[in-house]
């Protein structure tokens, strides 16, 4: 089965993950990026993201190289904004909406702390699904490194077989 990794990331912690799971699958990698920048730090970072993930914006991103064609897994990784996904995404599902109908679709989510399960019913709610494949949570992946992380990594993508 062809899969695509399609994350967005601010602080890295998603990219290392979905960088550590395209080994793993193997699966082809799909960065997704604003044109406009979100501020990355300070508090200007928590009320931009957190309104643009609260007020469901679909920021425009710059340009990428993907064929949903292709693909017949798409395995999405977000940060965790305001107890939802990145906006990015929400322009990519936006997008490829139709075209992701009968594709297997997971998903995973790095957070700070806090419920980041509360992230996937919205992300099913968006791509119209009522479920999917797998749901993996990770906090701070990048920066707080720990083999049970990477375990469950591991266990996330074998249990996509």
């Amino acid at each position: 089965m062809k899969t695509a990794v399609v994350y967005y990331s601010m602080s890295g912690n998603t990219e290392f993950v979905a960088k550590q799971m395209a080994e793993e699958i193997p699966a082809d990698l799909v960065r997704l990026a604003p044109v406009k920048e979100y501020p990355s730090k300070g508090v200007r970072k928590f009320l931009w993201g957190g309104k643009s993930a609260i007020m469901s914006e679909a920021p425009t991103l710059l340009p990428y190289d993907f064929d949903v064609t292709a693909y017949d897994r798409i395995v999405f990784g977000t940060p965790v904004w305001a107890g939802t996904f990145a906006p990015p995404l929400r322009t990519f599902i936006r997008d490829y909406k139709d075209e992701l109908a009968g594709k297997s679709l997971a998903a995973f989510a790095c957070c700070a702390g806090g419920d980041a399960k509360k992230t996937f019913p919205k992300l099913k709610e968006a791509l119209g699904v009522d479920s999917l494949e797998q749901e993996l949570v990770l906090t701070d992946p990048k920066d707080n490194r720990k083999r049970s992380d990477d375990n469950a990594i591991r266990v996330f993508c074998s249990k996509l077989g």
